[in-house]
């Protein structure tokens, strides 16, 4: 073992040894906590740095639905103002280039279709005047708009909608047959293309720049891209897409076209490139792409100027989650994960990226920076979920605006810290442990493994609401980092490729030993869980490891990585793990080696299987299988699917039932 590794093992040990004694009045962290919390997004500064307009969205638990609208909080003060009190489904607030109007995408429900059937509600833009009156709606797309930005001068917005369907007759008359291509098997008609419009900020008639069988957003797309002014006004960058489909989005490309309309013509080739923004002076061109156009890298960060294209994130060689310019566009303001943290670089155009000391907040959002270098993010600490932070400039210390969450710093939470260790393959790895609100040194305490997803993710120390309810039902949580994360470096990221099983397994099963090293699990009381990839690497490796586990939570789980391919909505977005399809004989073995579901008959754990109905990710068709598997071979197993049409449920009440039946579970077989 290193000696770094002995070290951090021992520092984990001492933190764990201090622990303080929670305050006798404080209660633990309970499952109606997480029906408060208040999550906060899109944090938009204004061109002066005096205001930031941020989504804020507050659980609804009767509705079950988010309320949600956008605030405008005050630098100097942190006096926080409603601004869409009353509108649904707010999002996107975007500044006029002088800060003296608002625009944001709101849903409104379009004309009934006919007497007696009810009325659609599709996305339009709004404009608000910041000096008092209405907010204006801008847009009329017939099925509602994607994303949009606003010219250099303020009086005009790009924005990019989908098409209305072609056979829009033939489909009244119920002739309704699409033709099957890179689509996902829950698609039940053909998909619309997006196209790029330009309308007056005034309001007036819309035009539409843009025709082609090509697309400007996948179904899929996350986040969703979106067009850019060049600094003279005179032409519209946007990303390009082969279809509709998020299965050939890695083959993008970004185009431009006038603002007056023409012909778009190609101006970054490089296959990959999107969220592209110009440089506030200068005229550089700044896009994101994974590093050398290998999908297993991380995410990097190119500028194009004076006819140069280059990687400016070449030095850090890791993943980047996103970026904003500096003033004068002489820099980039990057965040990613560094280790168990979530950090924020100053990266020059040449040269080595400087991190940033943001006095333990990890970022959770793109950062928004002011005409004058006021920099706005979101951020967690491990005691407070999220909160609204500001800098001054990239050297001041992050001032925290708001509190929101503030009622979770009264809770007696359980301490987080980051733990270490060398792994196999050369690879020093770590991972996220999270201890007992009431910890006592010297008593060893059931363990349960919380496994990330992505793969291309990574546990931090970050709040984490699934974590602390775990430890407030007295486990100690072990959060590991693997192969495929976006935490450590390219070199780790890539080591995925070929490998998504057995070395991540590998990765855990080091750290899971590391943990035990400190002396605080009960033998025999170990749990392994997680969601999407985490239920993947879950049943892994119950499938490989069954004599560890007691219990199994596997929630959205990839199971048969064959099955993946053919019927989620990552198609040919897949192949990059393993080199080509699993439907050739060059690659079909190794496809079926690395699916959990051919290592089903070893699982021994009681298993609890959660999963969304309409899920097109990772299709429910993969729960089924594992559940007939382990049911058929006398495994205890339950399943439980939500009927919902997203990845992991986006609702409260959900949200809040998959929390229950996880922590249960493992409260029933490790306790």
């Amino acid at each position: 073992m290193a000696n770094g590794t002995i070290r951090t093992i021992a520092t984990a040990a001492v933190a764990a040894c201090t622990l303080a004694v929670a305050h006798a009045s404080a209660r633990d962290f309970q499952l109606k906590d997480v029906r408060r919390i208040v999550t906060l997004s899109d944090p938009r500064i204004a061109p002066d740095g005096r205001e930031i307009a941020v989504v804020v969205s507050r659980p609804d638990w009767k509705s079950d639905k988010p309320d949600q609208q956008i605030d405008l909080v005050d630098v100097a003060t942190g006096a926080l103002r409603p601004l869409t009190r009353y509108r649904k489904e707010v999002h996107a607030p975007r500044w006029s280039p002088h800060g003296h109007r608002l625009a944001f995408i709101a849903r409104v429900p379009a004309p009934p279709l006919a007497a007696g059937k009810p009325a659609k509600a599709y996305d339009q833009v709004f404009v608000m005047p910041m000096d008092g009156g209405d907010a204006l709606r801008v847009t009329d797309a017939k099925r509602g708009v994607i994303s949009f930005a606003w010219s250099p001068d303020g009086k005009r917005i790009a924005y990019i909608a989908k098409n209305e369907p072609p056979n829009q007759k033939a489909l009244k008359a119920h002739d309704n047959v699409f033709r099957v291509t890179d689509n996902n098997f829950m698609v039940h008609a053909a998909a619309a293309r997006s196209q790029l419009w330009v309308v007056p900020s005034a309001g007036g008639k819309a035009r539409r720049l843009t025709h082609g069988p090509f697309s400007l957003d996948t179904d899929q797309q996350d986040p969703q891209p979106a067009p850019a002014w060049s600094p003279d006004g005179r032409s519209i960058v946007f990303a390009r897409f082969p279809d509709p489909f998020w299965a050939l989005s890695f083959k993008s490309v970004i185009d431009t076209v006038g603002a007056g309309g023409g012909t778009p013509a190609t101006l970054v080739p490089l296959e990959g490139s999107m969220l592209m923004r110009y440089a506030p002076a200068g005229g550089a061109l700044a896009f994101m792409r994974p590093r050398n156009g290998d999908e297993n890298n991380g995410t990097a960060v190119y500028v194009k100027v004076g006819g140069k294209t280059f990687d400016a994130t070449r030095a850090l060689a890791r993943n980047i989650d996103t970026y904003a310019w500096l003033p004068g566009g002489r820099g980039l303001l990057l965040t990613g994960e560094d280790g168990t943290r979530s950090v924020m670089w100053q990266q020059p155009l040449e040269g080595a990226a400087q991190e940033l000391d943001l006095a333990g907040v990890d970022v959770v959002s793109q950062p928004s920076v002011s005409a004058n270098g006021v920099i706005a993010f979101i951020g967690r600490t491990a005691r407070r979920a999220d909160e609204l932070y500001v800098m001054t400039s990239t050297a001041a210390p992050p001032r925290r605006l708001t509190d929101l969450n503030g009622f979770l710093a009264k809770l007696s939470l359980g301490r987080t810290t980051g733990i270490a260790w060398q792994g196999p393959g050369r690879f020093h790895e770590d991972g996220v442990l999270t201890y007992p609100p009431h910890y006592q040194a010297g008593r060893k305490y059931p363990l349960v493994l919380l496994i990330h997803g992505g793969p291309e993710g990574a546990s931090t120390n970050a709040f984490a609401s699934l974590a602390q309810l775990l430890a407030a039902a007295d486990f100690v949580v072990f959060q590991p980092n693997y192969r495929g994360s976006t935490n450590l470096g390219d070199a780790y990221q890539h080591a995925i490729y070929r490998d998504t099983g057995e070395g991540p397994g590998q990765d855990v099963m080091a750290g899971l030993a590391a943990v035990e090293k400190l002396g605080i699990v009960q033998p025999g009381r170990i749990g392994v869980s997680g969601w999407s990839y985490g239920g993947y690497m879950t049943d892994w490796l119950t499938g490989h490891y069954p004599r560890v586990w007691k219990a199994a939570v596997s929630g959205a789980a990839l199971n048969d990585w064959v099955m993946d391919y053919t019927i989620a909505y990552y198609q040919q977005g897949d192949e990059y793990f393993f080199g080509g399809s699993p439907w050739t004989k060059r690659y079909y073995r190794i496809w079926r080696a690395q699916s959990p579901i051919a290592y089903a008959l070893n699982v021994k754990a009681p298993t609890l299987i959660m999963g969304d109905v309409f899920d097109p990710n990772v299709p429910l068709v993969n729960s089924y299988e594992w559940y007939h598997a382990l049911r058929d071979n006398g495994v205890t197993v339950r399943f439980y699917a939500y009927p919902a049409h997203t990845h992991f449920p986006s609702d409260i009440v959900r949200q809040c039932d998959v929390y229950r039946r996880w922590v249960d579970w493992m409260k029933r077989y490790l306790k």
